[in-house]
């Protein structure tokens, strides 16, 4: 098992035989992240269509479009006034360093337990979990003070998600080959589900709150998983050989989830209702970590191996732009800023964190952090309620 741990920080993607995505639209000028909002309260929309969503789940604001309440300045009234700071994990120093969002500054290292994979916002939005993978435990973090609070027994925290309703935090227990449905707020162990697959580690869920897909990254396959009856009622292998699944975000319209693949060096494209399947897109070597623009447009996507972002534009359905970090990298996990002006990423490899301009690609910050920077979340962040990992908002 520690042989898989060790693949997990080391391995950086080979260069393989690229697939292609055999379709693409017209190109057109790029979309760009909104200016900054007003700071009015979020406001609930009334003219949408109901969606029988999952019990205690708060209703779809926008059908056509999942991220509509993370447009900038729609902080929900629990996270205003937080300060603005980035949070980053250092697997190998055991370590968070926390930066200042505004003057990109180090102002402060939080020790933690041992290999902190991510740094999680609660379901509530009130509390950072930093998943101590190795360490058995979760690290709380006031996001109001910057204070760690004492950790909490967990098992094999290497990732940690929340259902839409509130009710459970799923932990994703890549070693014991399980997802742990734990409560949310006591992580008190509620039901533990096994999985016949090798490395359960990223997820996101359906519009409606009822299925969650989870990649398996060292079996390549994935998962749809029932929230509400905890079982999984689909499991597909992807079609391609060594494949390493990564992150999973869900398209804004909810129609498909896209799966960074490390090894395949780009996206699957999957129709989760369908789960028949997945198409392909090539993107660039060790494609890792997905982000949605403020504006849901863009999709800003890691490539590990290569220090690149490439991004992908949702109404085009095709890549419109690479980034590439001044003299390499290895962007890994993180986030947008609240306004959408900034995408931060961690260098897993470089013992650093990039700061890059969502406008141009510019890179605007290389900061020293500690060694093995993993999942780091940005925060505050809009949104009404966080479904985990380093920040998936609704």
């Amino acid at each position: 098992m520690r042989t898989l741990k060790a693949a997990r920080l080391l391995a950086a993607g080979a260069a393989l035989t690229a697939l292609t995505l055999l379709s693409a639209c017209d190109s057109g000028s790029p979309h760009h992240a909104n200016e900054a909002g007003s700071k009015a309260p979020v406001q609930p929309r009334v003219d949408q269509p109901r969606v029988n969503v999952l019990p205690g789940m708060p209703p779809v604001e926008d059908l056509k479009d999942l991220y509509s309440a993370d447009r900038p300045g729609r902080l929900s009234p629990v996270v205003r006034g937080f300060p603005s700071r980035v949070y980053v994990p250092n697997t190998n120093s055991d370590t968070v360093t926390v930066i200042d969002l505004e003057t990109y500054k180090v102002i402060d290292t939080i020790p933690v337990g041992r290999q902190p994979q991510h740094v999680v916002p609660s379901w509530d939005l009130k509390t950072l979990w930093v998943n101590n993978d190795l360490g058995n435990s979760l690290t709380p973090i006031d996001p109001r003070t910057g204070r760690a609070g004492k950790a909490v027994d967990v098992h094999d925290p290497y990732n940690l998600y929340f259902t839409p309703d509130g009710r459970y935090a799923v932990v994703m227990a890549s070693m014991d080959r399980a997802l742990v449905f734990r409560d949310a707020h006591t992580m008190k162990t509620v039901k533990s589900l096994p999985v016949s697959c090798y490395g359960v580690n990223h997820a996101d869920f359906s519009p409606d709150g009822r299925y969650f897909i989870v990649s398996c990254e060292f079996s390549g396959e994935v998962l749809k998983v029932d929230t509400a009856k905890m079982k999984v009622i689909e499991q597909e292998k992807l079609p391609y050989h060594g494949a390493m699944p990564q992150d999973v975000k869900i398209s804004p319209d909810g129609k498909l989830f896209y799966i960074a693949d490390m090894m395949a060096n780009g996206l699957w494209i999957l129709d989760g209702d369908k789960f028949t399947r997945p198409r392909f897109l090539y993107t660039g070597k060790g494609a890792h970590g997905l982000y949605v623009s403020r504006d849901s447009r863009e999709m800003y996507v890691s490539n590990r191996g290569e220090g690149t972002i490439s991004v992908f534009d949702f109404a085009q359905n095709r890549l419109t732009r690479k980034w590439h970090l001044p003299g390499g990298g290895s962007p890994d996990m993180g986030g947008v800023s609240a306004d959408g002006k900034v995408l931060w990423l961690s260098g897993r490899y470089n013992a650093e964190v990039y700061a890059i301009d969502t406008r141009t690609g510019t890179e605007l910050a290389r900061i020293r952090v500690g060694s093995g920077p993993h999942g780091l979340a940005v925060y505050p962040q809009p949104g009404r309620y966080s479904l985990g990992h380093t920040g998936i908002f609704r």
